[in-house]
């Protein structure tokens, strides 16, 4: 099939009326995760994951990417109207977007965020399409020693991208590749670190720990900082920008557009390290640096191109090689196990209407946000004023439900709630969970093909520098080990990490 026919397929598989209504769904349901804060899209897609048994798989699939991408656009709306971030992607917005909106260009500011964002999901579309069938053609040569060394430099990567320092998020990949180990081993049957618990022989569930460590640790969280009066929303202005914020603000979207692509693929990569990557560039190449943080349209229109596109770009690596380069993406390989569909090469050439039908949702679902988001700022705002007091136990309600409905058993609802009290102390000793969901799931991956690998070979391992591919991963790996050694790397990574949290 030729290039336009595969997109013909996928835009015959997305206007289905049940497709369209779960990628409209997905949407609204984003966009209301990331305006309300304390929330997020990692937690709302873990309790809603048990929900997709129940659907065809394309529609859970389109649907919960639509919270994904849709809770970018959502957070842009109260950081700009509020100075309150829905999202962590939007945090960097608040700085020019709030001072826009003082100054009586909130509607400026919340046009060029949605028009920047559905051309910047437009594009890493586009890239998702075009990379899709190449790397897929690619993936197909990978035997177990490429993944093995594909993994080792993918956890590696997200160590240098993951905030704070590398040690702790070292130590957070350990932790999480020694909670994959849980359970009974499925090539010698022996039990491992059960602690004699029956619940835990088949081992720990993804949706326990997800909803633990970045839901119930999310409200703990929340409930110190937020208070219980509403807030105060900056006036709203007329919606269209002016002809100089055009100007001033497209060469900024290509920009963010490029660079969030980017960041997009890279292992510990996503929207959040993009928006402040994007925000950082554009002040270094700004003629007037001193501007920014004051209100200008730059500041708002890079960082806003830049999530959205990070956010779809990051697909990329799972639907073709199988392998989730954030947290996020590690949510999307748990849906698609759940429809016993496995991401990688296979998948365009087996199962082609998912690809092609979930890549057509994505240019669907980003017009459909900017067609409902723009008119319907005012309510979305209107919900900052319900006090988060009550708010929580709704989504504390919600998570427990998500929990239980995996296995009907109180255990995982009382193992979810110790994970949520070991999120909050990690987030206390500033710890980012991140990498440790990553370790989770990729560590049985690595394991059964390091044991394929050396079965094979019968122990040799010099099989790992035998194959080009591999050899070349492990070239990378090296070369981040070196760079980490480096002071000056450190030093400078340090700072950036430093500018990104003041």
């Amino acid at each position: 099939m030729t290039f336009v026919d595969l997109l013909f397929l996928g835009f015959s598989e997305a206007i289905t009326p049940a497709n369209l209504a779960f990628c409209l769904l997905g949407a609204l349901l984003g966009t209301l995760i990331g305006v309300l804060p304390g929330i997020g899209p990692t937690a709302t897609i873990a309790v809603l994951l048990p929900i997709t048994f129940f659907l065809p798989p394309l529609a859970g699939i389109i649907m919960l990417s639509g919270i994904y991408y849709g809770a970018q656009y959502g957070g842009s709306t109260t950081a700009v109207l509020v100075n309150l971030p829905g999202e962590a992607s939007a945090v960097v917005t608040t700085l020019d977007g709030y001072q826009m909106a003082r100054q009586g260009r909130a509607g400026a500011a919340l046009a060029v965020a949605a028009l920047g964002s559905f051309f910047a999901g437009t594009v890493a579309t586009f890239a998702i399409a075009v990379a899709g069938p190449t790397l897929s053609s690619f993936a197909l040569s990978f035997g177990p020693a490429e993944y093995v060394s594909l993994m080792v430099f993918g956890l590696l990567a997200a160590t240098i991208l993951a905030s704070g320092p590398v040690l702790k998020a070292i130590g957070m990949i350990l932790i999480g590749l020694l909670l994959g180990m849980v359970g009974t081993d499925q090539a010698t049957g022996a039990e491992r670190l059960t602690f004699g618990a029956i619940e835990l022989f088949d081992g720990i569930d993804f949706i326990v720990i997800a909803i633990g460590i970045f839901g119930f640790s999310e409200i703990i969280a929340n409930l110190e900082r937020t208070g219980s009066e509403g807030v105060k929303l900056a006036p709203l202005s007329r919606l269209w920008p002016t002809r100089e914020d055009f100007h001033n603000s497209w060469a900024a979207v290509l920009r963010g557009t490029g660079i969030g692509t980017l960041l997009g693929l890279l292992p510990g990569g996503g929207a959040t390290l993009a928006s402040f990557s994007a925000y950082s560039l554009e002040k270094r190449v700004s003629k007037h640096p001193e501007k920014f943080g004051t209100g200008v349209v730059e500041g708002v229109a890079a960082p806003e191109a830049a999530n959205n596109a990070a956010a779809q770009s990051s697909f990329i690596p799972l639907l073709t090689l199988g392998i989730p380069s954030n947290n996020m993406m590690a949510m999307m390989l748990s849906a698609f196990m759940i429809h016993g569909i496995t991401p990688g090469p296979t998948v365009l050439t087996n199962q082609p209407e998912i690809f092609w039908g979930l890549v057509a949702s994505m240019w669907i679902g980003n017009l459909l946000l900017v067609v409902i988001n723009l008119p319907m700022i005012g309510l979305w705002v209107k919900l900052l004023t319900v006090p988060y007091r009550l708010l929580y136990p709704a989504i504390l309600l919600f998570c427990c439900i998500g929990v239980y409905s995996m296995n009907n058993r109180i255990f995982d609802v009382i193992l979810a709630a110790g994970f949520g009290l070991l999120g909050y102390a990690f987030r206390k000793a500033k710890c980012e969970p991140g990498p440790l969901l990553l370790g989770f799931v990729l560590g049985p991956l690595l394991e059964s093909n390091l044991r394929r690998t050396l079965l094979i070979t019968q122990g040799d391992p010099s099989i790992f520098v035998e194959r080009p591919i591999s050899l070349v991963m492990l070239i990378a790996t090296v070369i981040l080990l070196a760079l980490m050694i480096l002071p000056s790397f450190r030093r400078t990574r340090e700072e950036a990490f430093q500018e990104e949290e003041a």
